[in-house]
């Protein structure tokens, strides 16, 4: 469930294009009434505005906002701006070729997203940057971590809830052997099974392990993996289970302790906010007794803060 909270009646995209324009006439950008108007439309909406903008200024209204915002406000609202998958391949395209290079960003985008969800990022990725998805990842990324995102975004996988508990079993004894049993692994087994079973079939395997070797398959996956690749593996696992927990617990890890991992804090609520964010904020507020609106309340400040805390809806 989202979190984004659109006025009852319809505003007409023209009027908010002017309103817009008004805020960014004269000494400085009025940010509030900025984000009084886009952290409460929709995509469809805030694709409307766009081209409202377009037509009545000749200018694009993404280089506008680039050129009246600055610092964290204006990286979330320029990638706020893009539907779901837009935003997805601009995270994509920034953590493969910014001066940094931000490979955890990569895998988490890949590894948590539905397959149909991985289709339309590619062909996206595609048009709007003119390079394949795949070829970026083949030069940035390396050895096992590689393979997995690779596979993952090559092979369909189902997203329906059956569950075939022969197989779930069959793909249990193959992960034991090629990981715990043996000395060494065999990440080419565990490559295949996590990046074609559905989630549903994950979660069945992820059963059958614990039931026929007494322990968990993460555990196994913590012992005999390590790195980026590691973190796949887990994230692919984890948003099989409960995803809604998974980005309850990369939102904690992003404000915890000393500073704020705004690039995590931003990627999160930006890309969630439209899809699950209502469950994401439960869970946030079950495992650590605080509600995530309050915690990004006291790790963020200014327009930033406000903006943020806007897409994340009334704090309960």
């Amino acid at each position: 469930m989202a979190t984004l909270t659109v006025p009852p009646s319809p505003v007409s995209p023209r009027d908010d294009a002017i309103q817009l324009y008004k805020a960014f006439k004269g000494f400085g950008c009025d940010n509030e009434a900025v984000i009084g108007i886009l952290a409460h439309r929709d995509a469809t909406q805030r694709a409307y505005i766009r081209q409202e903008y377009k037509t009545m200024y000749s200018e694009d209204l993404l280089k506008r906002l680039a050129s009246e915002l600055s610092g964290k406000l204006e990286t979330a609202v320029l990638l706020w701006m893009h539907d779901i998958a837009e935003k997805d391949a601009t995270i994509l395209r920034e953590a493969l070729y910014t001066g940094f290079i931000n490979l955890g960003a990569v895998t988490e985008v890949i590894c948590s997203r539905t397959s149909s969800q991985l289709q339309i990022l590619k062909q996206v990725y595609h048009s709007t940057f003119g390079t394949y998805l795949e070829y970026d990842l083949e030069l940035q990324a390396l050895g096992d971590h590689q393979k997995i995102l690779l596979a993952c975004l090559s092979k369909p996988r189902s997203e329906g809830m059956e569950v075939d508990m022969e197989m779930a079993a069959k793909d249990a004894k193959a992960l034991f052997k090629a990981g715990e049993k043996k000395l060494g692994t065999d990440e080419k087994v565990f490559v295949q099974i996590f990046s074609e079973r559905s989630r549903a079939n994950l979660i069945a395997i992820n059963t059958c392990y614990l039931d026929m070797y007494g322990g968990s398959l993460k555990k196994a996956i913590k012992k005999e993996t390590s790195g980026l690749f590691q973190r796949a593996l887990l994230t692919i696992l984890q948003c099989a289970e409960n995803p809604e927990k998974y980005f309850a617990k990369v939102l904690y890890k992003s404000m915890k302790g000393l500073g704020t991992d705004d690039t995590t804090l931003i990627r999160v609520i930006v890309t969630r906010t439209e899809i699950d964010m209502q469950y994401i904020k439960a869970e946030y507020h079950k495992k650590y007794k605080k509600s995530l609106n309050d915690a990004v309340h006291s790790d963020t400040s200014g327009h930033y803060r406000s903006f943020l805390l806007s897409l994340l809806g009334p704090n309960h």
